[in-house]
């Protein structure tokens, strides 16, 4: 039994064989020992692309899946989450995805006796994001060593930006923040956004996160995309071969452009694609 809590507990020899396990499924691999197996989706946060990625990943794999409803379920009669997960291991589940809006929420399931998988914990660690970012720039440089990636935004609040940068670090990537100061919490070397848009292999712009915000921001979110949105003429001033990444959902006209969203040098909708196959590999890990 494999949980996959965060990235930073895995070493860089299983993380490449998860992403070259990911580009195999891609590629048509066919797995056939988790048919009939039983999953549950725990969201207790909004999700799209995670979950129903998950979904499609366990659709693939012949499991059988169910998807928890928080809003008719026993937590809003107070019920743990250590509780909850144990009822869904007790009463014949074979493994659990879990998002929740707790930092480390997965330190409460000790003793839960089925795999758990990470959608992500609060603004702390989102794994397989991470993984299916990993697998996108594998993709497209066939490196990591020497790469030079900038998280551009909302770093403060965003658990993919927390999640990439200790992994892309250990894989030998330059990691660097810029956008507006108030935003960054020192995670990586801040740099100048111009000097970012001239100089980076990756741009992986971050959403701004309204909801978890508990300070007020001094731009409106004109001023931000004035001032740091992704927009046609800043992606003329990228390097050639230079990619624009984003964790999604994405907000047009505050960080990106209708047109950088799939322009040439965007792998947004890849990043999207490359998350089913990445959740396929992670499944079949839980079980090895």
């Amino acid at each position: 039994m494999k949980n996959l809590f965060k990235l930073s507990d895995i070493s860089i020899a299983e993380i490449m064989e998860i992403i070259l396990e990911s580009l195999r499924f891609k590629a048509g691999m066919k797995y056939d020992k988790l048919v009939g197996k039983r999953v549950i989706n725990a969201f207790f946060e909004p999700s799209t692309r995670t979950q129903y990625s998950f979904i499609s990943a366990e659709q693939n794999l012949g499991m059988i899946a169910t998807n928890f409803n928080v809003e008719t379920s026993s937590v809003k009669k107070g019920e743990s989450l250590y509780d909850t997960m144990k009822t869904f291991e007790m009463i014949g589940y074979d493994i659990a995805i879990v998002r929740h809006p707790t930092i480390r929420y997965y330190e409460e399931l000790e003793g839960v006796g089925i795999p758990i998988l990470s959608g992500g914990d609060g603004s702390g660690s989102h794994p397989t994001q991470s993984l299916l970012d990993l697998m996108t720039i594998y993709e497209e440089f066939g490196r990591f060593e020497g790469l030079k990636i900038a998280f551009i935004g909302d770093i403060r609040h965003s658990r993919v930006a927390h999640t990439n940068i200790e992994i892309m670090n250990r894989l030998g990537m330059e990691t660097y923040t810029t956008g507006p100061q108030g935003f960054d919490d020192g995670s990586a070397p801040f740099i100048n956004y111009e000097r970012a848009l001239c100089e980076m292999d990756v741009i992986m712009l971050l959403r701004v996160q309204f909801e978890r915000h508990e300070y007020d921001m001094t731009l409106d979110r004109d001023q931000y995309y004035n001032e740091y949105g992704m927009t046609q003429a800043r992606v003329a001033m990228l390097k050639e071969k230079a990619i624009i990444m984003h964790p999604a959902p994405y907000n047009r006209g505050i960080e990106i452009s209708n047109y950088a969203v799939e322009c040439s040098k965007s792998r947004i909708m890849k990043q999207m694609q490359n998350g089913v196959f990445v959740r396929m590999a992670v499944l079949k890990r839980a079980f090895e």
